[in-house]
């Protein structure tokens, strides 16, 4: 799960930025981007349609050092074109269709030192084409229409490596070269129809890598040396599929007797065992490459000679029968490669090497090993046994490997291991079982691979894993178990104890399903403590699945989790609370509609999310993520419209995201987004140009950044001063009211929600359910019901509402108030000191004092249960308006004349609701 951190951030129409390289491939580009930065060292144009470069093209690109231009349609470079590019050093110009170089094509690259051209059309090539380039050192030109090469070398005095395989070049002559020495050291003449190679003066001094392979045509090459020092500098040699002479042969090898430690002769026409006893006898001679021969047999007599060869390459040589005295004249060969050949098991002749380091034994025919296979091979360190249809090991077949490091038995058709890892091989570093049939992995099954730090599993069939199925292993840092059938269940068998140091897990692609984010009694990986990476994604495609949170207990150092495609519904938010040096989280694909911003916040050093295609409709979680740290964000292929600024700032730290494939809308709420994808030089947004607008329809198919924003234009500063003054008289004037004028205020509040109450109930015909309403403090609840009730209940027959028991539960206190005052003939509210300090009660005589005005009845009664000053009375003004033209009635001045009281009251509620009827007054108080 790894990417590339760009080093600076920017939007381009066509190419993203990554570690100061311009990536433009695969766009459908016909021209080069006219806004690739100035500052970037590095472009790749790959796998374009562009099909010239014009001479204007790279002019403001001062600090390039590498162009890549391969895979496109170039048919012409225009002179001139590279020649503002000073710094440029390597250039790739390979699988395009350049058929002419002109003079002054390559103007201007003085410092450029590798230019490859393979797989063109090049035919025609000026004689001053290449000479600005005094410092080239590498020119590929394999693949071409090329005659010659003799102008190339002329123009090139430094050129170190050349390679021209594969053209039309049907002589070489030296002659035709400058007289100065070349520094030449690698050239490759192959794949042509050479006819002939005359050298005649010492041009080549330095050379000491040679190819002159032949094409697949049947024609005699020409071998003319006049010199045998020519060529005393060869030490690589291959003369693979030349048609030449057996004398000719022997003459090249002559040339090069005293320096040649490599020889190549692969698919060879010739009688092998004579060019091999020729080649033997070259003393410095110590690599023998001879693929692709046919060699059925091989006997002692055909490497009698090869006394000082230590790397032998039989590949693909049709090798049946090997003697078992074969290879006894190998008393050095360290190197022997016997892949693709007909062996149906490991031949006898092998254990007669001692020194041997490598053996190559892969994709032949060995179906069994036996114990004895590789005895004697004590300094054996790499073994490939790859691609044989071997099914078992045995117990013993190691035994004498202890030097063994690396183990090939990948793509087999291994079943079972037979115990073969647990006493043997104490060195292997490296084993390859991935691709057989395993299907289970037994306790302690690699007890004896004490060194093993790598472990490929994948691809097998493997169901079971036992406790401590990897015991032993205490070295291993790299296990690979993708692609096998494991569950969830096997994790938790305790197979992993004892790996202290592993670092990378892999478990994709197996049958690992949990049904439910709850606490596991086992966590699975609580036995690995310095894992950095774990992959666990790739579960198969039915039902949801879950994450347990307890599920990466233990893994306190791990740094990479893979989760991709697991269809988890959602995730805890305590999922990674046992992950704090979590840096990299991959949860694409998956089917996460919605984020918490607490799951990232015990992981506060993540530098990469992915997040890709799981249906999220919003990306404000990480308003409140506390992810300062998060440099690259993927999430492509989401439902989410519109980027708000808040997300953006609170990712300080972001230079590379990438959002495509979602449903932007084009209006105004994306105006700030597109002004910072324009205009911002930190963070990358890519392919930010192709953004396509989803919203509103009549916007739909066109272009994000196209949009159009004068629509959203505002005068800004205007907006924040006029906001600012509102704000500083409101702080000026708010405190200034609230200190002279507070009880007006709150008054004036309870009358606004009275006002309220009766607009509500206005023009409702209720029925009248009671006589009277009974307002009242509960402070004054112990008058009410010993003196109000019995009398006017108990004696004089009213019905009255009272709030703690005739109040609809359930319902609202002001809409119990309301249909109270509604559904009663008149109100009656008793008065106190506590009344008058009540909200409640406030609220109730707001209402009723409506329902007096607005419906112009007789509906209030007022009962004064103690003097009141009007020092308390006058900040309720309504009160005091009502005092002079309502019936009132005062307890404490009824004295002991109560029957005077109790009739008044009884007088007050048997009269009608009309306004002129008469009042009935006991007695006034002064309100003045």
């Amino acid at each position: 799960m790894g990417f590339m951190v760009p080093a600076c951030g920017f939007s381009l129409r066509s190419c993203r930025i990554s570690d100061g390289v311009a990536i433009c491939s695969v766009q459908k580009l016909t021209a080069i981007p006219l806004d690739i930065p100035s500052t970037v060292i590095g472009i790749d144009l790959t796998i374009n349609r562009i099909s010239k470069i014009k001479a204007t093209d790279f002019m403001n690109l001062p600090k390039v050092i590498q162009l890549d231009l391969s895979r496109n349609d170039i048919q012409k470079i225009d002179g001139g074109a590279f020649a503002h590019m000073s710094s440029l050093e390597k250039i790739n110009l390979n699988n395009n269709k350049l058929n002419t170089l002109q003079e002054g094509v390559f103007e201007g690259l003085s410092q450029l030192t590798e230019l490859r051209m393979t797989k063109n059309s090049l035919k025609n090539v000026s004689s001053a084409a290449f000479k600005p380039m005094t410092s080239l050192k590498l020119l590929d030109l394999t693949r071409n229409q090329l005659k010659q090469v003799d102008l190339i070398l002329q123009q090139l005095p430094h050129l170190q490596e050349l390679y021209v395989s594969d053209n039309q070049l049907t002589t070489f002559q030296s002659w035709e070269l400058s007289n100065s020495s070349l520094g030449l050291r690698y050239l490759d003449l192959s794949q042509n129809p050479l006819g002939v190679f005359n050298v005649t003066a010492d041009v080549f001094p330095n050379l000491v890598w040679l190819t002159l392979g032949g094409t697949s045509r049947k024609h005699r090459m020409k071998f003319e040396v006049r010199n045998g020092t020519f060529l005393r500098s060869v030490s690589t040699l291959d003369i693979s599929g030349l048609s030449m002479a057996l004398d000719e042969v022997k003459t090249l090898l002559e040339m090069v007797n005293s320096s040649l430690t490599s020889l190549k002769m692969n698919g060879m026409k010739l009688k092998l065992s004579k060019l091999i006893g020729v080649s033997c006898s070259i003393p410095t001679l110590s690599r023998l490459m001879l693929r692709n021969n046919y060699l059925p047999t091989i006997n002692s007599d055909l490497f009698q000679l090869c006394v000082n060869i230590t790397e032998l390459d039989l590949r693909g040589s049709k090798v049946r029968n090997i003697t078992d005295d074969a290879f006894k004249s190998l008393r050095s060969l360290m190197i022997l490669n016997l892949s693709h050949n007909n062996l149906s098991s490991v031949p006898a002749a092998t254990r007669n090497l001692p020194t041997l380091q490598e053996l190559d034994l892969s994709t032949c025919h060995i179906n069994r090993l036996q114990c004895d296979d590789f005895a004697n091979h004590t300094h054996l360190r790499q073994l490939n046994l790859y691609q044989n249809p071997i099914v078992h090991l045995r117990d013993c077949l190691f035994k004498d490997l202890q030097q063994l490091s690396t183990l090939k038995l990948q793509t087999s058709s291994l079943t079972t291991l037979n115990g073969a890892f647990k006493k043997r091989l104490p060195n292997l570093k490296n084993l390859s079982l991935n691709g057989n049939k395993i299907t289970s992995i037994n306790s302690e099954e690699f007890r004896g691979l004490t060194s093993l730090q790598n472990l490929s599993l994948h691809s097998n069939q493997i169901k079971k894993l036992n406790k401590r199925s990897f015991a032993g292993l205490t070295s291993l840092a790299n296990l690979k178990l993708q692609q096998n059938e494991i569950t969830e269940k096997q994790l938790e068998t305790g197979a992993f104890d004892g790996l202290i140091n592993l670092k990378r897990l892999d478990l994709t692609e197996n049958k690992i399903k949990y049904k439910s984010s709850s606490t596991r009694k086992s966590p699975p990986f609580s036995d690995l403590p310095r894992l950095e990476e774990l992959s666990v994604g790739l579960q198969g495609k039915r039902g949801w699945s879950y994450l347990p949170q307890n599920f990466l207990q233990g893994l306190s150092n791990l740094l990479s989790l893979n989760c991709r495609n697991m269809r988890l519904k959602s995730l805890r938010k305590d999922i990674f609370n046992f992950t704090p040096q979590l840096e990299n989280l991959d949860i694409n694909s998956n089917t996460l509609s919605d984020l918490s911003s607490e799951l990232f916040s015990p992981i506060g050093n993540l530098k990469s999310l992915y997040l890709s295609r799981n249906y999220l409709k919003s990306l404000d979680f990480f308003t409140h993520a506390n992810l300062s740290k998060l440099e690259f964000l993927q999430a492509r292929m989401n439902q989410y419209s519109v980027f708000r600024e808040e997300v953006i700032r609170s990712l300080p730290a972001l230079v590379y995201v990438d959002i495509k494939g979602n449903s932007f809308t084009c209006d105004c709420d994306n105006e700030w987004f597109i002004q910072w994808v324009i205009n911002d030089t930190q963070t990358q947004v890519v392919d930010a140009y192709n953004f396509q607008c989803n919203y509103p329809p009549s916007m739909k198919g066109k272009l994000l950044l196209n949009f159009d924003m004068q629509s959203c234009s505002r005068d800004t500063a205007f907006i924040c001063f006029v906001t600012t003054t509102l704000a500083t008289l409101c702080l000026m004037v708010v405190p200034s009211v609230y200190h002279f004028m507070k009880w007006q205020l709150v008054y004036t509040y309870y009358i606004f929600l009275a006002w309220l109450a009766d607009t509500k109930h206005k023009n409702r015909e209720v029925p009248h359910q009671y006589d009277a309403f009974i307002s009242y403090n509960t402070h004054d609840e112990p008058w009410v019901i010993q003196e109000l009730l019995p009398k006017m209940e108990g004696e004089q027959g009213w019905r009255l509402c009272l709030h703690h028991r005739d109040f609809e539960p359930g319902k609202s206190i002001i809409d119990n108030i309301t249909e109270a005052i509604y559904s009663s003939r008149k109100t009656l509210c008793v008065i106190s000191s506590g009344y008058l300090e009540s909200e409640w009660c406030s609220r109730e005589i707001q209402a009723a004092s409506f329902r007096l005005f607005d419906e112009k009845k007789d509906v209030l009664i007022l009962v004064f249960l103690e003097e009141i000053p009007a020092s308390k009375l006058s900040s309720y003004f309504r009160m005091r308006k009502l005092l002079k033209r309502q019936t009132y009635l005062s307890w404490p001045r009824a004295g002991e004349h109560t029957g005077l009281f109790w009739e008044k009251l009884r007088q007050a509620l048997q009269t009608g609701q009309e306004l002129d009827e008469e009042r009935f007054n006991l007695t006034v108080l002064d309100t003045e």
